[in-house]
């Protein structure tokens, strides 16, 4: 079963990896980006910027509702590729993710 405070917390440990690791950007991506049909909006957005923009915000949002949580989340081994890719690190960010991922399973 899928806890809203679990979940809830470790969104707010995602945000403070994102931003500690200066991922966290103030300026929103156009509503252009944010409207992409492809997953994990690749063709518009940065992996970090999925997480900050649509993500967490979605997910909260959700929790804030009381709507039923996704369950069989299965981000980390994306999040490991896509950072990979843009030659970041994201060690801090796998075990929330993972951890993420295991709350939503």
């Amino acid at each position: 079963m899928v806890l809203s405070a679990d979940v809830s917390a470790l969104l707010n440990d995602l945000e403070k990896a994102l931003r500690s690791e200066g991922h966290w950007v103030a300026t929103p991506p156009s509503a252009e980006a944010l409207s992409s049909h492809e997953p994990f909006c690749i063709d518009t957005l940065s992996f970090p910027q999925w997480l900050q923009w649509i993500y967490i915000p979605r997910l909260r949002a959700m929790i804030e509702h009381k709507s039923p949580l996704p369950t069989g989340s299965q981000i980390q081994p994306y999040a490991q590729e896509a950072f990979a890719a843009m030659h970041i690190d994201g060690v801090n960010l796998f075990p929330i993710i993972g951890r993420l991922d295991e709350a939503m399973s």
